[in-house]
């Protein structure tokens, strides 16, 4: 990482002698390797303390003095903390959404699907997360996300995941004809709400485990799946 910073660096102090104007965030695909991968690291690194401080309590100083960098780098890629936080939700939560349509299309070419294969689409982009430090960071962003700014919560929760969440309302209330609408999409913001908790890191489960042994992690994606299904599939 060191090498990408110090490359880093020196486009920074060019593109200061240059020209005061922050590079524009919609060019960032087309930046040199280096600088790319050095904008990963920062969106890493903001993920982690966005999720344990939240967007109030996180400064640009404290990403930059994460990665050893100045906070005139992370405003160089990112202009300002409101991007960097769009930046660090719409990054997975875009991977996310993209791997549910995918796995729904699937389902439907297959046809037959019932209830549980759909339950089971619907989370598992979410939990594979849960596998690595990154993406159990993402996960307790995720599940905080309410406690957010309204504007900017609102918004990225639409932005990113409206279109899968309503697909998969219309593939639900196609098996469940006796159940309205309304309650279709209130038992998936419930489903959400389960996974959610359950992966978060914030839930009670290491407390209750303590006293029966195992893990958090042990047999958790089946029971919400179970979980799931059950409160999805009530007539």
């Amino acid at each position: 990482m060191s090498d990408r910073i110090a490359e880093a660096r020196a486009a920074e102090t060019s593109a200061a002698g240059s020209s005061p104007r922050v590079a524009p965030r919609n060019r960032r695909p087309g930046r040199p390797e280096g600088q790319t991968k050095l904008a990963d690291e920062i969106l890493d690194a903001a993920e982690v303390l966005f999720a344990e401080q939240g967007y109030a309590g996180t400064t640009l100083r404290q990403v930059a003095e994460r990665l050893g960098v100045t906070p005139a780098m992370i405003a160089y890629y990112f202009q300002n903390k409101d991007n960097l936080f769009r930046d660090v939700f719409t990054r997975r939560g875009k991977r996310i959404a993209s791997q549910r349509m995918e796995r729904l299309a699937q389902l439907q070419a297959r046809g037959g699907y019932e209830v549980e294969d759909l339950v089971r689409a619907f989370i598992q982009p979410s939990a594979e997360l849960f596998g690595d430090d990154q993406g159990r960071a993402f996960l307790k962003l995720h599940a905080r996300l309410h406690m957010e700014p309204e504007s900017l919560s609102f918004e990225l929760r639409s932005l990113v995941y409206n279109e899968s969440t309503r697909a998969y309302a219309d593939a639900f209330a196609a098996l469940l004809p006796g159940v309205s609408r309304r309650e279709v999409f209130q038992r998936v913001s419930l489903l959400v709400g389960a996974y959610l908790y359950a992966y978060s890191g914030t839930s009670r489960l290491d407390d209750l485990l303590g006293e029966a042994g195992g893990t958090v992690t042990e047999g958790m994606f089946e029971t919400i799946v179970a979980f799931g299904t059950a409160g999805m599939a009530r007539r």
